[in-house]
């Protein structure tokens, strides 16, 4: 219990630490654009996201702004604790030694950071807390089915001016060859006699 309640006070301290990159962080994924991550409460705005940029906000109700986390409230009590881990406690009530963390034979204590981590990621994956690298996904998805239509349309436009421009070239060629006077000038109109 006395664990429990250290483990909830080390997160408490930090989080109250750093109270701004609790509400907002900001990353690079491995695209290359800057990911920011926001929560907003209530009906406030999404910020815009700027070129080279993805912003992703977790909406969350308004009543909830200035509460303590969800996953922090209730952490002491006894009810919160799922009994599949208590059958697991049990189990090892017996256990000493070598990375056991009990304060029991030799290098017993060593494996209470392993069973701390362990702890962590498996309250981790089974939060219901914001993931945002879901939300970041779907903005991606988003982002580069635009880019394709984007992309299609530029290349349209490309086409289409290029095949301008070849006309262009090729009127330009014939009106050069009928001022040399070429054997490639138009032929007059049958019943017509060729000026001069």
């Amino acid at each position: 219990m006395t664990r429990r309640l250290a483990s909830a006070a080390i997160v408490a301290l930090s989080l109250a630490a750093a109270p701004a990159f609790a509400q907002e962080g900001a990353m690079v994924d491995p695209g290359g654009d800057k990911v920011n991550q926001l929560i907003v409460y209530g009906d406030d705005p999404c910020p815009t996201s700027a070129s080279g940029e993805i912003t992703v906000c977790a909406r969350k109700p308004e009543e909830e702004r200035y509460r303590i986390p969800e996953p922090l409230r209730g952490i002491d009590k006894p009810q919160s604790e799922a009994w599949a881990n208590k059958v697991q406690a049990y189990e090892t009530v017996g256990r000493f030694g070598t990375l056991s963390c009990s304060p029991v034979g030799a290098g017993g204590s060593l494996g209470c950071t392993q069973q701390l981590v362990n702890r962590a990621f498996a309250e981790r994956a089974n939060s219901s807390e914001v993931r945002f690298s879901e939300l970041i996904e779907e903005e991606r998805e988003k982002r580069l089915s635009t880019i394709d239509a984007q992309a299609a349309a530029e290349q349209a436009r490309v086409e289409e001016a290029e095949q301008a421009y070849f006309e262009q070239q090729q009127r330009q060629q014939a009106e050069r060859d009928t001022a040399e006077g070429g054997t490639d000038a138009p032929l007059p109109p049958p019943g017509e006699s060729p000026r001069k």
